[in-house]
């Protein structure tokens, strides 16, 4: 189409830049959606209570900043025009996930994990890897990704004090919306990963969950 932009290698360069650092600034992230905890008001956690949650939410929240470098490292190495808008549009809606994250931890009186920044790096370098070999992989990769985090958010909403109906609104929805990008890839014809490398990735998914719910 003869208005369709070119970047340039300087452009895609600025534009990667400034995805970074609207994930992993403070407060960087606008979402597009109001938060749904905001509907709800702040329950009564006991000190105990409201530190595993901080904990919970933080895992989250880098779960997140993983997934916008995953995304856009897939974006920019995609092969085929319509992959490489799928992935940009899916790292939008989990700029939402990122902002809600970031809010209830920092309203539980806690911080987002210090180690964000190099969780962000090595997942950007594998979505660009996934896409450099195949749009085919790169999609599948998406889909097995989402459903770690989905078996991870269903952990997660079990462990909730009752209560605690902001941070139960806030995972559920995100479940919703990790689901549906789950399904989305393997319809657009992603590979289907098999168990054996699933398993690997769940125990890497358990390195990072222990690590960043304290740091």
């Amino acid at each position: 189409m003869a208005n369709q932009r070119h970047y340039t290698p300087a452009d895609k360069l600025l534009m990667q830049v400034n995805s970074a650092l609207r994930t992993l600034l403070p407060f960087s992230g606008s979402p597009y959606r109001v938060s749904p905890a905001k509907t709800f008001a702040d329950a009564e956690l006991t000190e105990q209570e409201s530190k595993h949650v901080a904990g919970l939410m933080r895992i989250n929240h880098t779960g997140e900043v993983c997934a916008q470098a995953l995304y856009q490292g897939q974006a920019l190495t995609a092969k085929l025009p319509e992959v490489r808008e799928a992935m940009e549009k899916a790292a939008e809606e989990e700029i939402d996930h990122l902002a809600w994250c970031e809010e209830r931890v920092r309203e539980l009186g806690q911080k987002p994990s210090i180690l964000n920044p190099l969780f962000y790096g090595l997942s950007f370098g594998m979505g660009a890897a996934a896409g450099l070999i195949s749009d085919r992989l790169s999609l599948g990769f998406v889909a097995a990704v989402e459903d770690q985090v989905c078996r991870h958010l269903d952990e997660h909403l079990e462990q909730l004090p009752t209560d605690d109906e902001k941070s139960r609104a806030i995972l559920e929805q995100m479940r919703v919306d990790e689901e549906k990008h789950s399904t989305n890839a393997i319809a657009a014809g992603g590979f289907k990963f098999p168990t054996p490398v699933k398993m690997g990735m769940t125990l890497l998914s358990k390195v990072m969950t222990k690590t960043t719910y304290r740091i």
